[in-house]
């Protein structure tokens, strides 16, 4: 029987005949190369977080305080890590974080990433700040499972056609991120005064909606682009919304609905009672508050608050297998990865986006293999100590 963990032997079967792989296996190393391809500005804005990047690196120092306990002579031939969540089937507990914006990255941006997921039958969560419209990013990922990511707009109406589109196009959940209703202090984008939103790049979705045209006169063209633009810094995020505000959500999305953004157990109670079907424990990998709790640390008591009534996500310093095995110990059903896979689309397109979802999950399955662990739902707490 075939597994993710067969990437590790074909790649040592393409040694033979002097074939390496073309982009590292280790993946913590894409970020350096990713900056010494991309621009400044643009690698700036992928890799750059909010104020003094602290958050960032308390996300990744977190994996650091626990460790895997291997356990022997348990029988391991026998591995799947197929799950379900939300009511998505997955080959195993990894999904692609909404990350948007990713023309700066490649050409293709979104089209070579839907693509590579769809080809790995992984879910893909497709922003709203996305560099093409996400009917055309439907349309490129074929039949591969894909869930839709809104920045939830102040203009309600707009709001509304966003989710229809979203569920015309075959998007089976929604993903509402809470925690970007404005755009952090980020010296890394600011002391390149870049923004690609006001240079037309992540507006897609906007420029190309009805309601949204309406609004600005017709369809964007030249003539009207600084009224648009205008009016999308006017409808981009809502701080006034509240948690009465997601019934108004849930009457109009009757598929599953996450919130990302949570790092606290109150506010994932909250979100399970006002009919929320998910949360994930998210810090937006460090983008918008400095000096904020990591998100693997904020991770049990959000999961220990929902209890089994809603799934658990989480994202926020995913880099490899044994990062995803600690987070799910520590309660997720699963895991988004962002900054991986965007490096591997800046330096490999679609193939390079595909060559991360290949390692992370080989990865993933061979760690837990040699832990004693076949599947993810026999990982739990006892797989993990404290480091002291």
């Amino acid at each position: 029987m075939s597994s993710l963990a067969d990437f590790q032997n074909e790649i040592y079967l393409n040694g033979l005949g002097d074939a390496l792989p073309a982009l590292p296996t280790d993946l913590t190393r894409l970020e350096e190369l990713a900056g010494a391809k991309l621009s400044a500005q643009a690698h700036g804005y992928v890799a750059g977080s909010a104020g003094s990047e602290a958050t960032a690196r308390a996300n990744r120092a977190a994996f650091d305080r626990w460790r895997i306990v291997p356990r022997m002579l348990r029988d391991v031939a026998d591995r799947d890590l197929s799950v379900e969540v939300l009511g998505t089937a997955m080959p195993s507990p990894v999904l692609l974080a909404p990350v948007g914006v990713q023309s700066i990255l490649h050409p293709d941006g979104e089209l070579a990433t839907a693509r590579a997921a769809a080809a790995a039958g992984v879910t893909q969560i497709v922003s709203t700040a996305a560099s093409y419209e996400i009917e055309k990013v439907a349309e490129a990922a074929g039949d591969g499972p894909r869930w839709y990511q809104l920045y939830w707009p102040k203009d309600r109406e707009l709001a509304a056609s966003f989710l229809a589109r979203a569920k015309a196009a075959g998007y089976s959940a929604l993903v509402v991120t809470l925690d970007t209703f404005t755009l952090a202090w980020r010296p890394r984008d600011l002391d390149q005064a870049y923004l690609p939103f006001l240079r037309g790049i992540g507006v897609a979705n906007y420029y190309t909606d009805p309601v949204f045209q309406r609004a600005v006169g017709g369809p964007v063209t030249e003539e009207n682009r600084d009224a648009a633009l205008l009016h999308w810094v006017a409808n981009f995020g809502n701080p006034s919304l509240t948690w009465d505000d997601l019934a108004w959500l849930r009457e109009r999305w009757d598929g599953p609905i996450a919130l990302k953004g949570i790092q606290h157990p109150d506010d994932a109670r909250k979100a399970v009672d006002a009919g929320m079907d998910g949360v994930i424990v998210s810090n937006h990998g460090g983008r918008q508050v400095d000096g904020a709790i990591a998100s693997l640390d904020a991770l049990p008591a959000v999961a220990d608050a929902v209890k089994g009534r809603a799934a658990v996500l989480f994202d926020s310093g995913i880099r490899t297998g044994s990062d995803v095995v600690k987070a799910l110990a520590l309660g997720a059903d699963a895991v988004l990865i962002g900054r991986a896979y965007a490096y591997g689309l800046a330096l490999g397109g679609e193939a390079g986006v595909r060559h991360v979802l290949r390692c992370l999950q080989a990865d993933l399955e061979l760690n837990m293999a040699l832990s004693g662990l076949t599947r993810p739902s026999e990982i739990d707490l006892d797989v993990l100590v404290r480091d002291r």
